[in-house]
């Protein structure tokens, strides 16, 4: 059976030749919320932008295919790309504030890609907004419509922004650490509210984070990068139960046990870290060898 969505030996370099991914691959199936894990840097928001079609242009894509539904996004024009993932898929980025475009309304915000992306009429677009805003739990929409970005709280925003990825039914959505700049309190209804969404829509779901406590609430599976390698890929359960890797064991032993809030934290060690780095450098070298 084909993959819903399909990462295949993806590899994207700086354009001095510095490598960020390295052979990454990465199934996920209709209905999954996988999770990418793993520290700052380590590459996985260049995997959600790399889906998305919407890489830094100092990067570059050196070898792989990303199949979207069978058909790899790699090979479309920018015009047949922008068509592919704008009906299909969208973002849910980390910062509310700066996604958000502080000169326009809110509801303008929503109703424009509807209505500029999808060919919405104004009618239904706006009519498509107040039950979003309904379904998010934001209470007077029409107010919420008409506000700007600055008038509203970080949760809220935060809100907005889950509402308009959901806007159009896409198919796959890419969370990038969306409840990074929130406070506590707020992350966990955020959190509660994108899998209330992704359940009640089916939605195929890539939850970008560092956090291993809102994978094992929210993923099914998860896949650990490290330099841009992927190093364990493997469902939710069988990851905190027993990791194979020496990196994933470390990355587990470090995270606050919230069950013993005395104990020690213990910080990856330096050997480990070392061994993984080793590895990256053989991928290099093998990768180079073979061009």
């Amino acid at each position: 059976m084909t993959a819903f969505l399909s990462i295949r030996n993806l590899s994207i370099s700086l354009q001095n030749g510095e490598r960020i991914l390295r052979s990454v691959n990465m199934e996920l199936a209709r209905g999954e919320v996988r999770g990418l894990v793993g520290e700052s840097g380590a590459g996985k928001s260049m995997i959600g932008k790399a889906i998305l079609g919407i890489l830094p242009r100092a990067l570059k894509i050196d070898e792989g295919e990303i199949l979207f539904q069978g058909k790899n996004l790699l090979n479309l024009n920018p015009r047949e790309l922008r068509k592919e993932i704008g009906a299909n898929a969208a973002l849910i980025p980390q910062d509310p504030l700066t996604a958000l475009n502080p000169s326009h309304r809110i509801g303008r915000q929503i109703t424009n890609r509807l209505v500029d992306i999808l060919g919405w009429s104004k009618g239904d677009a706006v009519k498509r907004t107040y039950d979003l805003l309904d379904e998010v739990r934001i209470p007077d929409p029409k107010r919420v419509i008409n506000s700007f970005p600055h008038e509203l709280s970080g949760g809220m925003r935060q809100r907005i922004l889950i509402a308009s990825a959901f806007a159009a039914e896409p198919k796959l959505i890419i969370a990038d650490e969306p409840t990074t700049a929130l406070d506590v309190t707020v992350q966990k209804q955020i959190l509660n509210l994108i899998g209330e969404m992704q359940s009640r829509h089916g939605t195929t779901l890539l939850f970008v984070t560092h956090d291993l406590g809102v994978v094992s609430k929210v993923c099914q599976s998860l896949s650990v990068l490290f330099l841009g390698k992927v190093i364990e890929d493997t469902n939710v359960f069988s990851f905190f139960d027993s990791p194979t890797h020496p990196y994933s064991k470390a990355l587990l032993a470090a995270t606050p046990k919230y069950t013993d809030p005395e104990s020690d934290l213990i910080p990856v060690s330096e050997e480990i870290l070392n061994s993984v780095k080793e590895e990256v450098v053989q991928l290099d070298l093998e990768w180079s060898n073979g061009r």
